[in-house]
This record gives structure tokens, sequence and C-alpha cells, in this order.
């Protein structure tokens, strides 16, 4: 009840003629025919009472509004069509039906609080992106506290005391600060506006609180929620140095960051400039429906004069144009473009204007980038293999955890693949273990995942291109390429462990590279072959090769389902546009569902297949999906370009007309199907809105409808029409 009064008290502060027309049928009721002044003809009025004065004044306040707002209208390039409503409510005055001049009024107004309810309620996923918008922020100032590599203590002289990380040296911390108290984090700071943050200012976000701009953690930790931005269900933690980014809610702890970016170049930001121009927008066809609102105008005026001509009574006149409505037109066809694209924005689907909405559930043609859109964006192990002859007691996961734990360190591409499933290893040996599985001899036991929590990692050293070592729980491990990790720190291959069963002979020693070239074959050989896609670190322990982890670009685990789902929706043709060899783009493009691959092409390649499909004639619309990154140019060149993000490159997409923030490729076929069913509601809405329009025109030009029933049905009609626009918010794709 108390949500319907803020409604209606709302709604009455927006439409401030809505209460005056609700309040003017009490003297219309009580005193209509009241002439204190006696009798006074005037021309077409005649002499009105006290009540009919007042909806006399109230019309003619309502025509001068309206007039107004039919001005402001066309300077703004729009097509002003009240014109209806104006000479409706101007005939039923001159026809001397009050009644209905007070119901055209009522229906005026309450037509205009229908319409601010249903933009606000199609707004509201768009809304509340707005309103979550950050507005303070905490700038601490204490000594030792400052902008990176400036001094701002009360010497203010860029000494040298400055680590140059934006902390100075002090002299003794209070005892609060050195136990790690919120409250020593938190006591000295100043609440401003955020757009006073500067980019190096030391921020305090405290529980609960939105990031305010773009910056750098310098807590240990912290516990982010991402859902405004990219839609991630899930809190994700992030350690000191990580990327913060501003519209994430801090979780139950203090975080103290430093500002990389300004207010207004930050990522939230970025993301409410798409929303804004979404909403700024008018598609196409909503433009299409104001210019049809004019000969419907027309239209109505020539049934209405018709019939007055036929039946020789005036008030038929005012009968046909109460129930004359483009409010389909004008009110239905926007509201449901809107709702569609607040339905998109909760998705984690931003546009940049509504025209790409219409677009959307047009296309035909759908081209992807393979690496980061159709695959995930590292290789990822797939399997590992032991040498055979290595004889170790180790197994996989043994192998795994090693190798992933000295990986951590590494920036290689491979890297992360393979610490992804290290730390999936570590986890099943520590079950293992839990289970009173053994797989290790007793003096073993210092394995990973054997007895202790974590490994202890000492003397990592990382040779750039080749691989990257380290002393893991006191085993030397090296992983990379073959001749690394299989030679000795000397950086030869130990043949004699390389080679089981073969002594080395003095030929071997003489060989020098040729015999080391000699052995990688036959190491590999053992190994066996690799396929086309894939690709393989070596590992050994201790001196000894013992295995390798092959690798290999992998499709998204939705990626088949996606393209499935594309194709239920009619979209004709699927492409796949990569620099890849053509071997590995195969088999990615057979694993997903692609039969038209274009491989290895330069950036402007991929640019000409695009634009070639684009101008075909026939050709429907072409949309390419790629990372919105270096995918930039061919996203221009297509009709739409969609750019998957995590929602932390949006900026990068500015050449992409949509921009997918959670990063999740069974967005594309969901984008399609609310832009199809939004353009479906909109045409059933505005289509059957104006048909009862018209069969309530002709009943009324045969004296069918009375002119105050009209009016009433009048503004039944249009809350059918913009209630129907409204169902695109339903998700019932």
């Amino acid at each position: 009840m108390r949500k319907f009064i803020y409604l209606c008290s709302h709604l009455c502060v927006q439409v401030p003629l809505l209460p005056i027309a609700v309040l003017t049928v009490i003297p219309l009721a009580v005193c209509p025919s009241w002439r204190p002044w006696g009798a006074a003809d005037i021309p077409i009025l005649g002499n009105p009472g006290v009540g009919q004065w007042i909806v006399i004044i109230v019309v003619a306040y309502t025509i001068i509004d309206t007039v107004r707002g039919m001005i402001d209208d066309l300077r703004h390039g729009r097509v002003g069509v009240d014109l209806l409503a104006v000479v409706a409510i101007a005939a039923t005055v001159a026809v001397q039906e009050y009644w209905a001049s007070w119901a055209v009024v009522l229906m005026i107004s309450s037509g205009e609080a229908i319409e601010e309810y249903a933009q606000s309620k199609a707004e509201s996923s768009l809304t509340a992106l707005m309103t979550a918008a950050p507005q303070t922020a905490h700038v601490v100032r204490r000594p030792g506290v400052g902008v990176a590599g400036v001094n701002t203590g009360d010497g203010s002289d860029g000494s040298s005391d400055d680590r140059g990380d934006g902390f100075r040296k002090v002299a003794a911390l209070p005892s609060s600060a050195a136990s790690g108290s919120s409250d020593a984090a938190t006591s000295h700071y100043d609440t401003v506006a955020v757009e006073s943050v500067t980019p190096g200012d030391v921020l305090i976000v405290l529980p609960g609180e939105t990031v305010p701009v773009d910056g750098e953690l310098l807590s240990g930790s912290a516990t982010l929620d991402l859902s405004n931005i990219n839609g991630e269900p899930v809190p994700r933690g992030v350690f000191a140095g990580a990327r913060v980014m501003s519209g994430a809610v801090n979780g139950s702890t203090t975080l103290t960051m430093r500002a990389t970016e300004a207010a207004r170049d930050s990522q939230y930001q970025r993301i409410l400039a798409l929303v804004a121009a979404a909403q700024d927008s008018r598609p196409a066809v909503v433009k299409t429906a104001d210019v049809l609102a004019v000969p419907f105008t027309v239209l109505a005026l020539a049934i209405a004069a018709v019939a007055w001509l036929v039946s020789g009574v005036p008030t038929r006149f005012a009968q046909v144009l109460v129930l004359a409505t483009p409010c389909p037109l004008l009110i239905a066809a926007p509201v449901a473009y809107v709702a569609g694209t607040g339905r998109l924005a909760k998705s984690g689907i931003l546009i940049k204007t509504q025209d790409v909405l219409e677009n959307l559930g047009r296309v035909t043609h759908v081209f992807f980038d393979k690496t980061g859109t159709l695959t995930v964006k590292q290789p990822q192990v797939t399997r590992v293999e032991m040498l055979p002859g290595a004889g170790t007691h180790l197994n996989e996961d043994h192998v795994l955890m090693m190798a992933g734990v000295v990986e951590t360190y590494s920036v290689h591409i491979l890297a992360k693949g393979i610490a992804k499933a290290g730390t999936e290893a570590l986890s099943r040996l520590h079950r293992r273990f839990e289970e009173g599985q053994r797989l290790c001899p007793q003096p073993d036991a210092d394995w990973p995942g054997h007895g202790r929590d974590y490994p202890v990692v000492k003397h990592i050293d990382e040779d750039a291109g080749k691989g990257i070592s380290g002393e893991v729980n006191g085993h030397k491990v090296r992983v990379g390429r073959l001749s690394f990790a299989a030679s000795s720190e000397d950086g030869f291959l130990p043949v004699e462990r390389i080679v089981p069963g073969r002594a080395t002979t003095d030929g071997d020693r003489r060989s020098g590279k040729q015999g080391e070239g000699r052995l990688a074959d036959e190491i590999r050989t053992r190994f066996g072959m690799l396929a086309p896609d894939e690709m393989a670190s070596y590992v050994s322990v201790d001196g000894h090769l013992i295995a390798r982890i092959v690798l290999r670009d992998v499709p998204r685990a939705n990626a088949k389902s996606a393209l499935a789902s594309l194709r239920g929706l009619g979209v004709a043709k699927l492409s796949m546009l990569t620099g890849d060899k053509r071997s590995s783009a195969a088999i990615i493009a057979s694993e997903v569902g692609i039969d038209d691959v274009h491989a290895e092409l330069f950036p402007e390649d991929k640019v000409t297949a695009v634009t070639t499909a684009t101008v075909t004639p026939s050709r429907g619309v072409t949309m390419m999906v790629g990372d919105g990154v270096n995918d930039a140019p061919v996203l221009a060149a297509a009709d739409i370009g969609m750019a998957m993000t995590d929602g932390t490159s949006t900026a990068a997409s500015e050449s992409a007309q949509v921009v997918i923030l959670n990063d999740d490729i069974a967005a594309v076929p969901r984008a399609i199907a609310i832009a199809r069913r939004t353009k479906r509601v909109m045409l059933q809405a505005v289509l059957a809105g104006l048909a009862l329009a018209l069969i309530g025109m002709v009943a009324a030009a045969f004296n069918l409808i009375p002119v105050v029933v009209g009016a009433f049905l009048q503004e039944a009609i249009d809350v059918v029409s913009i209630l129907w626009a409204l169902t695109a918010l339903l998700d019932r794709d």
C-alpha cells in the first residue's frame, strides 16, 4: 500500500494536470448549472454554470499546454501529433458536452501519467545502473600518504624519504595501525565528491560501499561484487596490485586503493555513457511510427468530418475524435524499445543506440573471431604424458602440481593454463591424502599434496623464451622447451638420464649439438606426435625429464550450444575469422559446429571478408563478434560489431555497437532473441491499439458510442497498447 501511495504521489508531481482533472469532477457534479451572475449568453459556449466554467478553464489550460508541447517536439525534430487531442477537447466544449470535455482532460492527464509510469518501468534496469553510480569518495589524509613519487609530509620538499609508491617512511605508526586495525585505516580521511578525485589519490572504501574510481589495490586482499559491471554472480577475490574497477561493491572489510583514473574516465562512467546514449537515441522504427501518426490523424479527422456531414449532427464530430488515439504509435512503440534495451542491460548486454536493437533482430550472418571468442582466452591443459621408461613414482597430478607452482611466477602465454591445472591437481592430491591414500613412498611424504597444505617454493628463475625453473619442497623443477627442461644446470642434455639403458659414448660427446638434436627427436618420438592444434611444455624433476604437459586452445564450454541457438533463431550463416593456421582453426570449427572457416588471415583480410559479405545484394544484416581490442577494425566493418569483454575493457570497444560485459558467448543468441521479441511485441501493441481505435471511430460515426463513453474507451485502448508494450520486459525467449 505504501508503495502504491508513493507511486501515485510521484505521478501527481510529474503530471500536475492529473490531480487537477480529478478534483474538477466535484464542482462539475455539485454545481454544474449554478449561475450567480444570471443570464449571460456567450457565443458557442452559451451560458455555462460555475462547474462548467471550471471545466472550460481546465480545458483551455490543457489546450495551451498541449500546443506548447507540440511546438517543443517540432523544435527537437519530432512530429507533434497531439492535434487530435486538441481538436477533440475543443469540439466537446463547442457542442457543450462538458462531461465529455472533463473525460477528455482526464484521459489526456492520465495518459501522460501512464506514459510516465510505462517509461520508468521500461527503464528500470537502466535506472538501476544510473542510481548505483558512486557519488562520493574517501580520500586518505594521513602523514606519509600521497601521490606516488611526491613527498606529502610537512616538508613537502620531494625528499628521498618517499619510497616511490606514495607512502613515505615514518618514524612510528600508532599501535592500532601496526596491528592492522581498521580504525587506523579509516580514521584519517576526507569524504569528497567523486569528481574531485585525481589519479594518485589514496582512497578508503568501506564495507558495502561502491568503488568510486578505477584504481590499484593497496590492501593485501579484498572481495568485490562485480555484478553491476559484468553480471558476475559470485564475488571475486583480488589481491594487492590488482586492478579495482569503479562500480564494484566492496565486501565485508575496508580496502585501501590508489586511484589510477579520474571519475569521468573510470569503468563505470564508461558503462553509464553507453546506457545514456542508448536511452537518448530513437530507433528508426520509432521515428517511422511518429511519421505514421500524421496520416492516422488525417484519417481520423476525415472520418469525423464525414460523420458530421452525413448526419448533420455536430456532436458526431466530437464522438469520433475522442476515440481517435495515436498513442499506440507515439507511446507503445518507444516504450517497447526502451523495455528491450533494459532487458539487454539486465543481461549484461549494452547497446549504443536503439537502432542497434532494431538491426539485431535482422541478423542473418555472424562472423566469429576464434581465439578468446569461440575459445577460452589462454591455452588449457588437456593431458599429461609421462615419459616411457623414465622410472619415476610420480603420477600426472604430481607433475601438474610441481609445474603449476613454478609457472605461477611466469608471464609466458602457457603459464596461466598450467598454473590453473596445477591448482586443480593440488586439490585432488589433498583429497586423496585426506581419504587415506598414500600414493608416494613414506620417504617422499614431503611432495605437495601429501601432508603439506602448500608447497615451499624457492629460487625461481625464468629464462625468457625457454622456460622457468625453481625449487619446490627441496626438489628442482624445470618447465619449458624440451632442450631447457631436459638439460642440466650447465645447459647440456644428460644423455644417460634421458635415454635409460644406453651409455654415453665418446661419439655422443664429440657430436655436441648434433647429438642433442638427435636425442631431442628421440625423446619426442617416445612421447608421440602432437596434433596440429596442440603445444607442449616439458617437465623435469631433480634433473630427470619425466613428462610433458600438452595444451591446446579449447572451445568455450557453451560455444557449441550458443551457435546451435543461433541456428535455431534462423541465422543462416556462421563463419570463423582467424589468423591461426588452417589445421588448428578447422579443429575448433568442427568442435563448435562452424562450416565456413577463414584462416591464416591478417587484420586487413578479416576486414575484406566482412566487407564483402556486407555489400553482397540481399545479404541481410552482418554481425562480427570479437574481443573488442584486436578486432576493432573488423568490428567497425560489420553492420553490427559485438565486443565480448569481462567488464574490464569497455573503452577498448569503441568500434563496437554492442558490448557484452559478462564475457559469455551465450549472450550472442540471447541478444538476438531479445531484439526479435521486442520488435514483435512493439508491432503487436501498435497494430492492436490502432485497430481498436479505428473500430471505435467507425462505431462512433454511426452513433453507437456516446461521446463520454468514447472518451473512457479511448483511455482503455491506450492502456491496453501500453501494457502490451511493457510485456517486452518479460523473459519469455
